[in-house]
């Protein structure tokens, strides 16, 4: 988040196509590192979700893992940054059966820098937390495309459209 000269927090920095994508090295849900440079050559979807094993976060892995073999086929891989603690990410892949990766940003800077962290509306009141964010990321490591405050339900079938992958 960036502050005022008041003090008082303000929106965070949003990314816009053709910005450099945010570099960053976290633990999956194995705790094997995972690089945004490991990616380099292949187009990325990096997506930020608030929370493993909720209604709405596990809608959106499950349709990333339903559509991760035409994503790849595309030359698209997919990691899905929260801030939760590698062994929740573990237990949601094994529960929902995921098989796209997962990563843990606990501190919350990785979320900060692609501007998906910070104030939001939740049930009409404004709280801090993560912002449901998708990022296409080329191969060169440069934003294709940012899209903030996504729908859960129905995001992804919206993605391949707009990847004209559908």
């Amino acid at each position: 988040m960036t502050e005022t000269d008041s003090g008082i927090n303000t929106a965070p920095v949003r990314l816009a196509p053709g910005d450099p994508a945010p570099a960053f090295t976290l633990p999956d849900a194995d705790g094997t590192q995972v690089s945004l440079a490991d990616h380099l050559g292949r187009r990325v979807i990096v997506y930020c979700y608030p929370a493993a094993l909720t209604p709405g976060c596990t809608t959106q892995a499950v349709d990333f893992t339903a559509a991760a073999g035409d994503l790849a086929e595309a030359g698209l891989d997919i990691i899905g940054i929260s801030p939760d603690a590698p062994e929740k990410l573990h237990r949601f892949r094994e529960q929902e059966q995921l098989s796209i990766t997962l990563v843990s940003d606990e501190d919350k800077q990785v979320l900060t820098a692609y501007g998906a962290f910070g104030p939001k509306k939740l049930y009409g009141k404004e709280v801090v937390g993560v912002i449901r964010s998708t990022f296409v990321i080329d191969g060169a490591g440069r934003v294709e495309k940012a899209a903030y405050n996504v729908k859960a339900t129905g995001h992804v079938a919206k993605l391949r459209r707009d990847l004209g992958l559908a």
